[in-house]
Parts: C-alpha cells; structure tokens; sequence
C-alpha cells in the first residue's frame, strides 16, 4: 500500500466513525507481559501440568477460598456466563446476609467438585472443569442495603463517552455473578444451582454468554482471537508487585484485596469489517493479522514502537491505531483483561451478530479504565466497526477465609 493510500485508510476510518463507540479490550495493549498476570488463587500451574500429563481436565479445580476471589487473576476458561442481577423489593441487609451465605457454599462446593445442597443433578458436579465464581456489587446494591458510605469511590456508573449506545438490558445491576469453566454443562449446572439460590432474594437483570478458546486448542498462555480475528489481550500486568498494585484495592477495610469490575458489551460489525482489506486492518489495530506482532515489531510479545515513522516521516503505528491509544500512558492506566466472544446468532437476513464481551479488574476505574477509554472513545479508528451497548461496574470484594462468605466484611461492618 503506497503512503498516499495508508493514510487514506487510516483518514477515511477516523471519519467513518458514526454510531460506534471504543474498545479498550479489543488488541488493546498496555504495559506489562503476556504471562495474563496470574497471582494468588490462580489455576495456571495446575492447568498446565495437567494437560501436560495427559490428566482430564474435568478433574482440575481452582480454589475458592483464599485472599481474592478467583476468576480474576485466573487464566481465561473456555466458556463464561455473567449473570447482572436486581434485588428484590424489601431485601435488606439479613436477607442479602442469607443470600451469600447460600450463594458462597454452593459456590465453593461446586468449585471443588462437590455437589451443592439439595443438587438434583450430583453427577454432573462431580467434574468441576475450572470452574470459577466471581462475586461483585454494583452501586445500587450499597444504596438499597444503607451501605452507600462504604461503596469504593470509582464503583459509580462510568461517564458517557462519546457515541455510547447503552441499552438498559445489558447495563448496570445490584450484583453479579461471574461464572467460568471449562465445560458447558457444567456450566449450566452451576447457572442453575445459583440462581435457584438467589431467587428468594434477587431476580435476572441480564444474562451474558461469552466463549474463547477450548482447553487444549493451544499451549497454555497462548492469546486468544476475537471475532474479527485479531489477537485479544496480549499485554497483562506482570505477575508480582505490578498486578497487586493494579488490580488489588488497598481500602476502605472491607475492600481490601478486592477490586472493581468493568463489563461493557461491544458489537462487531463483522460483516463491514469483512468488507475491508487486510492491509487497512492491521493499520487501524495497529497488529499484523497472522501472528499479532506490532507493525514495528517481529513477534506478539514486542512492545510498539509509537515513535518510529516510515520514508515519508508518518508514524508506523497511526495516531489512530487502536494499539496506540489502548497503550497505558502511567502505570495507573494498567487493569487485568479478560474478554470473551459473543453470538447472538445471525440475524434474519443471514448477518452477523457477534462482539465482545470486555471485562476488565483494577483497584480504581476512575484512574484506569474511564482515561484509556475517553482516548478511544475520541480517536480510535476502529470505532467505525464496533458499539458500546452495555455498560457496568461492580466492587469484587476480596476472598473468603474457610466458615466466611463473600462480602461478609462488608454487610456485617
């Protein structure tokens, strides 16, 4: 492609932009290694060894107790469901103390293998696959309960930025569930087993299916595609001080070792983005196609070089590229990312409706998440093929000890 075209793609993408908003999960890249920033809690040493020794996969289980909640700094399963719900009218908080205390035991029961109480269905618990739960509280949950003075500052709906398209069926929540596992039915097992144990208490704001890739489809730590194709979440906090400092809260007491979870849902026009050349879209990502690599770079792993420019002195990596801008500018824009595919199936006419599900963990969104996205939202180039639909933030309380629920130290003060 000649300089005059490039820039052309580039020029006619940014302009392009209509009814889309930006994606700081799609290819985004933020300092830090591809290792996906496991820590305390996470599963990578026994899911590798296991597929390393041939071992079943049904077989491996993540613990549930201990200092953070799992599915956070876990590696990514094969299937997730997260389930937004709304409390029920006069749940106060004795009753929100009973709900989590069914919904942490079944939990970490089903976490391990083991069937929850009154399981109509054991057999199927019996083979938890890696199976996590992840519990968090959105910001009406702390008002409905009293509790507003102990909700975490940045645990407050996010700002609008520009060409949001937020549909209320896929936003907020009082509470949510972050299932994930290996195994669908299993899966199902747990979704139901849960919310049978919630509906006392709460009802079903919104459900959210997401995939990535099989268990065994790749080695262990391999980056996952999105719909478009595009290599997704290369760059994770380094495991160590520099993910406890970005992904752990440090207060106020209850919430320490927790975290604040951002879910926004995102469609892909997959058939516009088919339309497209390959060269255009390695510009606007601001990655090659067939192995992730930066345009300045050889393999995935390398960091972009936002200063080298090409014979006619432009940027390699255009001041558009969704790469470029995901790119955290302080060490406080760096957030734990994990997002899954979606498909709602074709539409009528035989089109494509898919996109991504973006879930993000760090100690402050307001810090992290809300600048990166503002940078987005504004200049990135992709935004002519991709939507902001949904919209969420939750406070994930830190773990539970062995006789606690979560959220324990919150609801009991």
């Amino acid at each position: 492609m000649s300089p005059a075209s490039r820039r052309q793609v580039l020029t006619a993408a940014a302009a392009g932009v209509g009814g889309a908003a930006a994606s700081v999960g799609l290819v985004a890249c933020t300092a830090g290694s591809a290792s996906g920033g496991a820590s305390a809690g996470s599963s990578a040493s026994a899911g590798s060894s296991a597929q390393a020794s041939g071992a079943l996969n049904g077989k491996v289980t993540v613990p549930f107790h201990g200092a953070h909640q799992a599915g956070i700094s876990t590696p990514g399963p094969a299937h997730v469901t997260l389930l937004g719900l709304d409390l029920r009218s006069g749940v106060d908080k004795s009753a929100a103390k009973r709900m989590m205390l069914v919904l942490s035991d079944d939990a970490a029961r089903l976490t391990q293998g083991k069937e929850a109480l009154g399981d109509t269905e054991p057999e199927i618990a019996a083979s938890p696959a890696r199976l996590t739960v992840t519990f968090g509280f959105g910001p009406t949950f702390f008002d409905k309960l009293g509790l507003t003075a102990q909700r975490p500052a940045s645990v407050t709906p996010l700002p609008a930025f520009p060409k949001d398209a937020l549909q209320e069926k896929w936003s907020g929540g009082d509470l949510i569930l972050q299932i994930g596992c290996d195994d669908p039915t299993v899966l199902w097992h747990t979704i139901r087993m849960l919310t049978k144990d919630a509906r006392e208490f709460a009802e079903v704001k919104w459900i959210q299916r997401g995939f990535g890739s099989a268990n065994g489809t790749a080695a262990p730590g391999t980056t996952g595609r999105n719909v478009f194709g595009q290599v997704d979440g290369t760059f994770q906090p380094k495991e160590g001080a520099e993910f406890d400092t970005a992904v752990w809260a440090s207060g106020p007491g209850w919430f320490k070792g927790g975290t604040v979870m951002v879910v926004r849902r995102i469609t892909m026009d997959v058939d516009k983005w088919d339309a497209f050349d390959p060269t255009g879209k390695e510009l606007v990502m601001g990655r090659r196609l067939a192995d992730g690599a930066p345009l300045t770079g050889k393999v995935e792993a390398d960091r972009p070089d936002l200063d080298a420019v090409d014979a006619n002195g432009f940027h390699v990596i255009d001041d558009t590229a969704h790469v470029r801008l995901a790119k955290a500018t302080v060490p406080a824009e760096l957030m734990r990312r994990r997002g899954y595919n979606f498909d709602d199936g074709p539409t009528p006419d035989g089109k494509s409706n898919a996109g991504l599900i973006f879930v993000a963990f760090m100690a402050d969104a307001a810090a992290t998440f809300v600048p990166v996205q503002r940078r987005l939202a504004e200049k990135d180039a992709l935004n002519k093929w991709i939507t902001h639909i949904g919209s969420a933030v939750f406070a994930v309380p830190p773990g539970a000890a062995e006789g606690e629920y979560v959220g324990q130290h919150l609801i009991e003060g």
